[in-house]
């Protein structure tokens, strides 16, 4: 892991915070008037519960989705898996759990584990592996989290990463300090690195976000989540599924019309914006409020008028990357890298 420099630039310090089926009940007995005996009631109650789970696997089945089986491991308790020592859960997403975790030499590794409730989904399943098995294909790169395995362990599916000590480029935003602005070139220039690599490699990221971006104490940078990850086609290309965060998300994605890496472009550009304003340039509550304001930018306020405190040229670079039209954005990550160390002098 490589030190990073100050950025040089000191006009560069952001003015603005960086920053179902249910089984029915089945009736009470009638009890006659006087009767008091309730132990008979229970036991013809017991008797027809028992004759129904014998008769109707399913109805067993489903009613013992509700009993709490004392005997079962809780998820969210330390202890071993496989090889591995979960110390901590570290946080629940919506794919996976994340722990810190030693393995067999006692070296701290990360260990996601797919969240039980999509074990038995089988897309959730396949987008879990194809996020491991791109991760490691491009993660011999210094700001991409590195693999380490994965597969299953007792039927679990899992992944072992690189554990980074920090927090998400969400997180540090939402603190911000004057050791984040002055570092916040460098950050803007790694996590661009790590997206070019991804390109390189063949495939889209299609998640790049703030969250997605883990910055460590001493302000390394590593992309993570590579679950919505897809090959990046010669040619835009109409997806067959259209996950992801939809502010975010490029116009031709909400609009479900061909994509290619320049997405991810533009998901860049969102994320840029956010980090010097503080603010989403599309913001909205649904997806097709967002859309809305991509297409009619009547108002789409300029980064520079939120925070002057941000380079003319770099503002020209983030407005491009923004474009509705993909062809009319950087055609190349390289390209837009240029512009913006040129810009920041990082």
């Amino acid at each position: 892991m490589q030190d990073r420099s100050p950025l040089r630039s000191p006009r560069f310090k952001p003015d603005c915070p960086v920053l179902s089926l249910v089984p029915k009940l089945l009736p009470r007995p009638r009890r006659r008037p006087g009767s008091t005996f309730r132990g008979e009631s229970e036991k013809i109650k017991n008797f027809q519960l028992q004759f129904d789970i014998r008769y109707n696997p399913r109805l067993g089945k489903m009613l013992n989705i509700f009993s709490k089986n004392t005997d079962a491991p809780d998820e969210h308790e330390p202890g071993p898996f496989g090889p591995y020592r979960l110390i901590e859960l570290i946080n629940t997403g919506g794919m996976a759990d994340l722990w810190q975790a030693t393995n067999p030499e006692g070296q701290t590794v990360a260990v996601r584990k797919l969240l039980p409730k999509l074990r038995r989904d089988g897309t959730a399943k396949k987008r879990f592996v194809k996020g491991c098995e791109v991760l490691a294909e491009v993660h011999e790169h210094d700001y991409i989290v590195h693999y380490v395995e994965h597969g299953k362990i007792k039927g679990i599916p899992f992944m072992a990463m690189e554990y980074v000590e920090g927090a998400n480029l969400k997180e540090w935003m939402a603190n911000p300090s004057d050791e984040l602005s002055q570092y916040i070139g460098n950050i803007l220039i790694d996590m661009g690195e790590a997206l070019e690599h991804v390109h390189d490699c063949g495939y889209m990221h299609l998640d790049f976000k703030p969250e997605n971006v883990l910055v460590s104490s001493n302000w390394n940078v590593r992309l993570v989540d590579f679950d919505l990850a897809l090959n990046r086609p010669e040619k835009p290309t109409k997806l067959a599924k259209n996950p992801g965060t939809p502010a975010y998300m490029s116009p031709e994605q909400l609009q479900r019309l061909p994509v290619d890496h320049r997405a991810d472009i533009f998901a860049y550009g969102v994320s840029a914006y956010e980090i010097f304003t503080g603010q989403k340039p599309f913001a909205g509550a649904t997806p097709a409020e967002i859309l809305k304001k991509q297409l009619n930018r009547s108002e789409f306020t300029p980064p520079r008028e939120i925070n002057l405190g941000i380079p003319v040229a770099v503002e020209k670079t983030i407005l491009k990357s923004l474009e509705t039209d993909p062809n009319k954005r950087h055609g190349l990550l390289s390209v837009m890298l240029h512009e913006l160390r040129t810009a920041l002098y990082v």
